[in-house]
């Protein structure tokens, strides 16, 4: 079974699920702010953080019912569920497989397009230097994943951002690579699902193209979005304005499709 740690005896669950190359110590900043409604459930996804290897592809189908197993563990029927980035991406696939599990479904600095040609041959280039020289892939890639307008505030952020991914599994990022080449258009599960959907999303994102993100949206009543001034680790960035939107969003409402 996946590593997970709980905290807090809040009425609603927040599950929450990293992105590639990180683990479930990446909510630390956000924590303090996140309302005591919730209880965190916070999963480390395969090949990262203390959970194992299940495969030479991780696709997000598979990690996504890795997340259920850790579910019906709990004993837990129906959660919110948020994934940053790769964590969106399975959280999609979950949403997809398992929708009457879901109070709320949050991208976080995610997409439900699949990567486009370029992308994907970007993808397929790196397993080789994954699997031979991972610290050079890492400390190449972590620093473009921040706002580069605040690069000299955030660089503390940065260095524990870099520290979290040199202490991934290479063999493991390498699996989830591959499953994100893999992943397929999951707009329809954006279409489709009925519980309440929002998208949080970075106007400085190198890793998602926001504004086509946002713009190609489902006009659903259910489906809000909220685009801040960060790149795309909010939960770095912008820990306390993405604590509050969580809170306000999926305990309570708001306005929709703001810009902060």
């Amino acid at each position: 079974m996946l590593n997970f740690e709980k905290k807090g005896n809040g009425k609603e669950t927040l599950v929450l699920l990293h992105g590639f190359m990180e683990n479930l110590s990446i909510w630390s900043d956000m924590e303090p702010h996140l309302s005591k409604s919730f209880s965190l459930l916070k999963i480390d996804l395969p090949g990262h953080g203390q959970s194992e290897i299940l495969a030479d592809v991780h696709t997000m189908e598979l990690m996504a019912e890795e997340v259920k197993k850790v579910l019906e563990y709990q004993k837990l029927e129906k959660v919110h569920l948020l994934g940053h980035s790769m964590g969106g991406y399975t959280a999609l696939a979950f949403a997809e497989k398992y929708p009457d599990s879901l109070k709320s479904l949050t991208l976080f600095f995610s997409t439900y397009f699949p990567d486009d040609d370029e992308k994907k041959k970007q993808r397929i280039k790196s397993y080789r230097i994954i699997q031979e020289a991972f610290p050079n892939y890492a400390k190449a890639g972590v620093p473009n994943l921040f706002n580069p307008n605040e690069r000299d505030v955030l660089e503390g952020k940065i260095e524990t951002a870099l520290e979290v991914a040199l202490s991934t599994n290479n063999l493991g990022a390498l699996a989830c690579v591959k499953g994100m080449v893999e992943r397929t258009d999951k707009k329809h599960v954006l279409e489709n699902l009925e519980s309440k959907i929002l998208v949080l999303a970075g106007k400085h994102d190198n890793a998602v193209k926001t504004e086509a993100t946002i713009k190609n949206l489902p006009d659903r009543t259910n489906i809000k979005s909220y685009v801040l001034d960060c790149g795309h680790n909010g939960h770095w960035e912008k820990p306390s304005i993405c604590a509050e939107i969580l809170n306000t969003e999926l305990l309570h409402n708001m306005p929709k499709n703001l810009v902060l």
